[in-house]
């Protein structure tokens, strides 16, 4: 080793020059070389449910910072090195000569154990670890600590703990130079990963072969293509990269009324070209954007504000930011067991239809989930792919799916939707569509909000559903945005837009669009569109969930009881209450789905009817307490957001605005909790733009 430093700067969560407290760190060494790396991680490539719109914007934040670093040194670049940080790392200190690591502080389950290797094997052969924190605006161990050793469960906590620790100090400049990387060379083989399990096959088009060369298919450490992934082209409009975070940054901040004024329930979930939400969101996960920049820029408006009256915390800018390091709070104590229920202390147990496969040796969800319920299992796919017959919540759907992205008020309608507002289908399966489709998914902020939105945890009130009719209305009564993502319904009447069964056959001609089916026929009959029935009867299904879940908060069981985790918590609950039925077993697991199928395309499946193993399993061959062996491979998630104002109370969200529905008291029941007006809530971390009726 030379005396002087020679160092590995590991880019992760960090994709930018500007305010990056890891960097600065690495230049203070005053290194002889300093190798921007990134290590091309199968963890990511393989098991985090990634679709080709969050690939695409991974890739775009690389390839500007990548510009950036040239910029600053001609010789310098990012180098994308293709092997698993696990394994390459150790062979790079090597083969570089390198005497310092140096990083942004991660504390998301997978990278903390990762990094915990990492620095054990660094120390091992005499290279130097550094980290410092930079993704968030609290250091989340530190939270926690403040927090007297307890996850943060609501926003007070976060804003009484931030009390007792160090001030969010500002942000620093970008370097104005970067040293060369030194000798780039390297003699020793790449360790390629296994393929399989690929959670991302689905995505794919062709063979997936990032892996074919370390240093690239030029040997020059470049930027992965979409095609050397294999991936299906990306349908988002939206991209990634320093650049254009910080000048879509001037632009909102120069905004001085928007910026000191910005009340997150006052945001139009309805709104499109331009979205009425800021949609910095995917630039904070990438790090394309630094939340300490954004958080000081912001309050510097807001102090300095004479026009009125400046909006506060925690409905404003500066209350997003607080939320999602709320997030990383809670996570930080629990790891892995903060995105489920099971083993998790702080959620609440609900036996939701389509529960995860828990595996016996970690406790940890599978990629698996149990058929619980066919009907359930239609309803989940239905709601994904956007044809539920509801046509606001397909419209946030198919947006979701093409665009990666849709609003807070957005995703609270279709997490509800698939939880306690209809479905009552496991939360964990939303959170996994969304952590394939969205573009701002954190493995903290969407398991946190689709607890909060599902009322497992940190919200409770569970009476409150979003009507997918009512809500949408409020806030665009001539259905604008269903006419964009849901095209063929543009022409119905206002009258019909969010009811379109309810309009009379002659003007479903008329309208060009034919109301009929599953959304499993072919898409046009007669030269005519096909739009499916709804699913199922709204209110009938809503009701049905309130009183489950009414029953679920009675019993008064958490993910980490041991009467949830021996399977003793059916007998808690009475015979025939939704999500108990009879699973299926290993006797029949085989061939299920395809049962499944044949039902739905027979019509056997009524859109009304709770289907249970019972309605495809001779009642000799059901067994109780068998561990569940029909599933199905899954790899989509979600994010949903939270609350503002009433939140700092309770720390829960109380969402729904003027059109969510009170229900689950009878007359003489106690109230579950005070009733409350008016929420916010923290789009996957962010943010709304513009006020309601302004785009």
């Amino acid at each position: 080793m030379t005396s002087k430093p020679r160092v590995i700067y590991w880019f992760r969560t960090d994709l930018r020059l500007h305010d990056s407290p890891a960097l600065k760190a690495a230049l203070d060494l005053k290194p002889e070389c300093l190798y921007p790396v990134w290590c091309w991680d199968p963890h990511y490539v393989y098991r985090a449910r990634v679709g080709p719109n969050r690939w695409q914007y991974l890739l775009d934040c690389q390839s500007d910072l990548s510009a950036s670093i040239a910029r600053l040194n001609s010789n310098s670049k990012l180098f994308v090195v293709r092997e698993a940080p696990q394994t390459v790392l150790e062979k790079l200190f090597k083969a570089w000569e390198i005497s310092h690591l140096v990083f942004e502080k991660d504390t998301d389950a997978y990278a903390r154990d990762r990094d915990e290797n990492i620095i054990e094997m660094a120390r091992g052969v005499g290279v130097k670890v550094i980290s410092r924190v930079g993704r968030t605006l609290y250091d989340p161990d530190e939270l926690v600590k403040a927090n007297g050793g307890k996850p943060t469960m609501s926003i007070t906590q976060v804003q009484n703990a931030g009390k007792k620790l160090p001030g969010i100090p500002r942000p620093i400049p970008a370097p104005a130079t970067l040293p060369d990387p030194g000798n780039i060379s390297f003699d020793f083989h790449q360790t390629r990963p296994p393929h399989d399990p690929d959670f991302n096959l689905p995505q794919r088009s062709s063979q997936e072969n990032s892996y074919a060369h370390l240093a690239g298919p030029k040997g020059d450490f470049s930027v992965p293509l979409m095609e050397e992934l294999g991936l299906k082209p990306a349908t988002t409009q939206h991209r990634g990269g320093e650049t254009l975070a910080l000048a879509e940054l001037a632009r909102i901040i120069y905004d001085e009324d928007y910026t000191a004024t910005f009340s997150k329930p006052e945001t139009a979930p309805t709104a499109f070209s331009p979205q009425s939400t800021t949609l910095l969101s995917p630039h904070l996960h990438f790090g394309s954007l630094s939340v300490r920049e954004f958080y000081w820029r912001a309050r510097d408006v807001i102090v300095g504000y004479k026009k009125g009256k400046a909006a506060t915390a925690p409905t404003n800018l500066l209350g997003q930011l607080l939320f999602r390091d709320m997030y990383f709070g809670a996570q930080a104590v629990l790891g892995y067991r903060f995105a489920q229920t099971r083993n998790n202390p702080n959620c609440r147990f609900i036996p939701w239809h389509l529960p995860s496969n828990i595996s016996p040796s970690t406790g940890l969800v599978t990629s698996t989930y149990a058929i619980t319920n066919l009907a359930a299992e239609e309803w989940f796919r239905r709601w994904k792919f956007g044809r539920t017959g509801f046509p606001w919540i397909d419209a946030l759907m198919r947006q979701l799916r093409t665009e990666g992205w849709i609003h807070h008020l957005g995703r609270h309608a279709v997490a509800c939707f698939l939880t306690r507002g209809g479905c009552y289908i496991d939360w964990e399966r939303g959170a996994e569509v969304f952590e394939e489709w969205l573009l701002d998914h954190e493995v903290a902020c969407n398991a946190g909000n689709w607890q909060w939105l599902s009322c497992a945890a940190f919200y409770s009130q569970f009476f409150r559903c979003y009507s997918p009719i009512a809500f949408p209305r409020k806030w665009d009564k001539e259905g604008a945005f269903v006419r964009k993502f849901v095209p063929e319904l543009k022409d119905y009447a206002e009258k019909y837009i969010y009811e379109p069964w309810k309009a009379p056959m002659v003007d479903q001609r008329r309208w060009g669009c034919l109301i009929r089916g599953d959304g499993t026929q072919k898409n046009t009959e007669d030269g005519l569109e096909i739009y499916p029935k709804p699913m199922f009867d709204f209110d009938e299904r809503r009701q049905v969930c309130i009183e489950a879940i009414k029953g679920a908060y009675k019993v008064g069981l958490y993910g980490a009881d041991e009467k949830v985790k021996d399977g003793s918590w059916k007998a808690l609950f009475p015979d025939g209450a939704e999500g108990t039925t009879d699973v299926l077993t290993e006797e029949t697991a085989e061939g299920a789905t395809e049962k499944l199928a044949e039902m739905i395309a027979s019509k056997e499946i009524e859109s009304r009817k709770t289907v249970s193993a019972k309605d495809i399993i001779p009642q000799r061959t059901r067994r109780q307490n068998l561990k569940p062996a029909a599933t199905l491979e899954v790899g989509n998630p979600i994010i949903a957001d939270e609350d503002e104002r009433e939140a700092a109370a309770l720390g829960g969200e109380t969402k729904g605005g003027d059109d969510v529905f009170e229900q689950g008291k009878k007359e003489g029941d106690k109230p579950i909790v005070a009733k409350r007006k008016r929420q916010g809530t923290l789009d996957g971390v962010l943010l709304g733009r513009g006020k309601k009726g302004r785009a």
